[in-house]
């Protein structure tokens, strides 16, 4: 799916795809955060035939002009937990929300492991 809005400049179309990257390279910014991971096995494997993982550890969900991101990560052995999750929902839903024009209504931060 994709969002979808227009403008005085015509009608803009932002793929599920293209958000999806945008959340994926903030999460790799975000202090504490190893890695992002695939949700399940069978995505994992559908990873490796695919040239680019641009949006691995990322599901977004649209609904009219609400977007909904779920991620997927492993963060750093010693670091808090809640602080580097509350801080990844607060950067990966200003990074989607400036580059989409549109509301994150929610972002989850799903933390698959932790890695040294």
């Amino acid at each position: 799916m994709s969002v979808n809005t227009s403008n005085a400049y015509g009608k803009i179309s932002i793929s599920d795809l293209a958000i999806a990257k945008v959340a994926s390279h903030t999460a790799m910014e975000s202090y504490g955060i190893v890695e992002m991971v695939s949700r399940r096995f069978t995505d994992s494997l559908s990873q490796l035939f695919k040239k680019s993982a641009g949006g691995r550890g990322i599901k977004v969900t649209t609904s009219g002009n609400r977007i909904y991101v779920d991620v997927y990560v492993i963060v750093k052995y010693g670091v808090s937990i809640s602080a580097v999750a509350e801080s990844l929902k607060e950067a990966i839903k200003y990074k989607v929300e400036v580059f989409t024009g549109m509301i994150v209504d929610t972002v989850n931060v799903n933390v698959i492991g932790v890695k040294l």
